[in-house]
């Protein structure tokens, strides 16, 4: 998984457009067919590098289901928002594969637009397997997948595979400008002074402050007892004080060079790989990179420095059964092989850039091996999480939240008056 900046999401699939093309597709109930060997269409997000990871875990499948010809393809973008939009023109234009991969931000619109099979039936005939998955599973997981993902109390997504965010920083830059390398429990304090002595000894920059809405605003916010929405994604919650206070805390980091200026070329995990750079925000997708930068023993994992609270964002994966797919059933021998130990145990062996959602692989060497000291808080970040708030209208409400924040971090616009006017565009939207 790339960096999760989650910019302007869903615009396609917002629209009833998409739903009443979906329902001329047609449909089948049973999976199938007359051939001896079937074929199972998925579609994922996945950049070239990433793919071919991907391709090892559908050769595993190909192994064990001969019977079924997997057509995988990864769509190659950077980010959900651009993933869904490409998704969902597809969709519209009739081509319906049988299994798509839909993360946190899209699974609630996906559901309410009558697009996917319900999986309540297969579940039910499959029950030890499930209760066995569940089991090796953190039950936030479970209970927010019932809570955000459907909106009718159907289950059209098992919780898969996800990501919450931590502080990837440089263990060479903290030791270099001699500050202790951060603690579990530091502070937003802690982190700006180590940002200022990291400056002043190495001149590098101390954190790359951005605004994107899942990777570098919803952490502080957490971190400060604040949200964007509230618990029910019903009210935008932007112009409160606690998030004014962590605007305030970015820009100020900006402002006084600690940070480079957002957007450009700068790119955080080369900048921290060659000294540049000491702390940036994070979850698992950055660990390709950082092995293919020679750099993975250079770097740390830690929570995200608190003001009130430990906080961070979570999205996970979901797989659902298009409502169209003629292979229900070969949709689900497939889902049920992602979600296995063996599927599971694969993926995070070849280096997979999600978090497991089973315990027992995201505490186990094939996970942690060759991965920076501290990568099991990712899995721990789960206590403490909140998901994403991703309303139906995602891609306008993404757009405003981030347009807001960015206002803030160039100084082109004051705090109260960027996220006030953002606010104001919020409910608007909902």
């Amino acid at each position: 998984m790339s960096e999760l900046s989650r910019r302007r999401f869903l615009q396609a699939a917002g629209g009833t457009a998409l739903a009443g093309a979906l329902a001329g597709c047609g449909g089948g109930d049973g999976g199938g067919g007359g051939s001896s060997t079937r074929q199972l269409s998925f579609v994922y997000m996945g950049t070239a590098e990433q793919q071919a990871t991907w391709n090892k875990l559908f050769a595993k499948f190909g192994e064990q289901h001969p019977d079924i010809k997997l057509k995988a393809e990864g769509i190659p973008l950077s980010n959900w928002g651009d993933f869904f939009n490409k998704l969902s023109t597809r969709l519209a234009g009739g081509q319906v594969p049988d299994v798509i991969q839909v993360a946190t931000e899209g699974q609630r619109l996906f559901a309410s637009k009558g697009l996917l099979a319900p999986l309540d039936d297969y579940i039910g005939k499959d029950k030890a397997t499930i209760d066995e998955y569940y089991a090796d599973m953190d039950p936030n997981l479970i209970e927010w997948n019932k809570k955000y993902s459907s909106t009718d109390g159907k289950t059209y997504y098992l919780p898969g595979e996800f990501n919450t965010m931590c502080m990837w920083y440089s263990k060479e830059l903290f030791a270099k400008a001699g500050v202790p390398e951060p603690a579990a429990t530091w502070t937003w304090d802690d982190f700006r002074r180590a940002c200022e002595q990291i400056k002043a000894k190495t001149g590098a920059f101390g954190y790359a402050a951005g605004p994107e809405y899942f990777a570098a605003i919803m952490p502080w916010l957490l971190t400060n007892g604040t949200s964007s929405f509230s618990d029910d994604w019903s009210k935008p919650t932007y112009d409160d004080p606690a998030v004014l206070e962590a605007a305030e805390f970015n820009r100020a980091l900006v402002a006084d060079k600690l940070s480079p200026p957002p957007g450009g070329t700068f790119d955080a995990t080369t900048a921290a790989a060659q000294g540049k750079l000491a702390m940036f925000g994070g979850g698992r997708w950055p660990i390709i990179s950082i092995r293919n930068l020679k750099a993975t023993a250079k770097m740390g994992i830690v929570p995200w420095p608190t003001k009130v609270k430990q906080g961070s964002p979570v999205g996970w994966n979901g797989y659902p059964i298009m409502k169209a797919s003629k292979q229900k059933d070969d949709a689900w021998t497939f889902i049920k092989f992602l979600i296995s130990k063996e599927g599971s145990s694969f993926f995070a062996q070849l280096g997979g850039t999600i978090v497991p959602a089973r315990k027992s692989i995201a505490s186990s060497e094939s996970f942690l091996t060759d991965a920076p000291k501290g990568t099991e808080y990712l899995y721990q970040a789960l206590s403490y999480a909140t998901p994403i708030p991703s309303p139906d209208k995602g891609a306008a409400v993404q757009k405003a939240v981030e347009d807001g924040w960015k206002q803030v971090l160039t100084g082109n616009a004051s705090p109260a008056d960027a996220l006030g006017k953002a606010q104001t565009t919020l409910e608007g939207l909902v």
